[in-house]
Parts: C-alpha cells; structure tokens; sequence
C-alpha cells in the first residue's frame, strides 16, 4: 500500500505577493514616513513578558526596551514570519517568532504583561474575536498598546474608505480594510481605553485612506498580580 502523506496545516493567512509589497514599504515609512518614531512610542516603558500579535517583517524589535524579558511574535503570514526570524536575530530582547492567528492565539491564558498590535486590526477576518483572544492572554490589569490606522479624515474620507473596503482595497492590499474603527472595536471588547492621540501616517505628504491612525494604550480591567506572568 501506498503510505499515506501527512496533512501539512496550512498558513491561517497567504499573501505572497502583498508580503513582498508590505516588506519594502513598510521599510520604506520606517525611513522617510517617520513610522520609526511612532514604534518608539508605541513600546516605549514595557516590560516583562510581551506578546506582539501581527508581528509582520519584525520592524518593532528592534524598538521594545531592554526591561522586556520576552517577545512572543505572532506572525500568520509565511513570507513576513521568515523575515520577522531574521530581524528577531538581531533584536535587543528575546523574540521567539511563531505561526499562529490573532483569533486563536496560540498561548496560554493570561500569561503576558503587555500584548502589541501594529497596523493590524485592519486586516484580522474577525476584529472582536482577536480582542477577546488578546485579552484572554494578558494577565489582569495587563497593557494593550495599539498602533492602528482607521476611519478618519474628515466625511469625504470615510465615504471614501467605506467604498474602497467593499471593493478593492482588501484585494489589493492583503485583507486590509481602512474605515474600521480601532478605538470603539477596543472599548467593545471589554477594555479599559487609557492615553492616546490621533496623527497621520506620513504626517508631511498625500493623505491617503490608511493615513488616519491612532496609537495609544488599554488595559485589560483587574488588579495586576504581583510577580512575572506564567510561561507560555
């Protein structure tokens, strides 16, 4: 008989072509759109045990301060989480990349101090699942910290994003959506909205429909338990 192969699981998420685009883009806003800044601010003061969700080519490692003790990266994208590998090599902290959904994360349950997303909730098939999961895997009184872009920009903007998600937008641009609601998805999903700005991403430059973005923190509600977060 014929041996029978192995069912190898498939990537939750393939975008081959968008993950060649979003590698030499994204390296590119770093250096001129003043992305790098934002990154900064994004982690600036974390500590402890952090889980980053859509982790992408890796640009925020090089960013997280040196009181983290721990990066679990979630990249679902093959070719981005072999280029997220290869900037973890060179990070300032311990990053351990691995497969996985922002709807089913593959941890334990409140075994984070801080968990990250960057530039995408955008793009997560179900935005309220991913939340729940997020908060699921910080331990009470654990940190959100969101870089998002969303809807904004004024009311000829949001008509506009609003048909460019129906239409071509996700297509083009790896299932990412630009009139979603970042701040109001957060609060829904049981959390506490803390400090936070609105800016635009490039500040000098074209307004585009990903332009309008918020960075800020949330905490999942509950008193902080003294000592380290549980091992993954």
């Amino acid at each position: 008989m014929p041996k029978r192969r192995s069912k190898v699981p498939r990537d939750a998420v393939h975008h081959p072509l968008f993950a060649r685009f979003y590698a030499r883009f994204s390296v590119a806003a770093d250096l001129r759109g003043g992305v790098a800044a934002h990154r900064d601010e994004l982690l600036s003061g974390l500590s402890g045990r952090v889980i980053e969700i859509g982790a992408g080519n890796g640009l925020n490692f090089a960013h997280y301060p040196a009181a983290v003790s721990e990066v679990v990266a979630i990249e679902p994208e093959r070719s981005l989480r072999r280029l997220a590998v290869k900037a973890a090599l060179d990070a300032g902290v311990p990053v351990d990349v691995v497969p996985g959904a922002a709807e089913a994360l593959p941890v334990k349950s409140e075994a984070f101090d801080a968990a990250v997303v960057s530039l995408v909730l955008c793009s997560v098939r179900d935005v309220p699942r991913a939340l729940s999961e997020i908060r699921r895997v910080l331990r009470p009184g654990g940190e959100l910290r969101f870089f998002e872009h969303g809807r904004g920009g004024g009311r000829a903007m949001v008509t506009a994003q609003r048909v460019l998600d129906r239409t071509v937008w996700p297509v083009l641009f790896g299932g990412c959506h630009t009139a979603r609601d970042p701040l109001a998805a957060i609060t829904a999903a049981g959390f506490d909205l803390g400090a936070y700005r609105r800016l635009s991403v490039p500040e000098n430059g074209p307004r585009l429909p990903s332009s309008p973005c918020v960075l800020g923190v949330a905490h999942r509600p509950g008193e902080a338990p003294e000592g380290p977060a549980a091992d993954v």
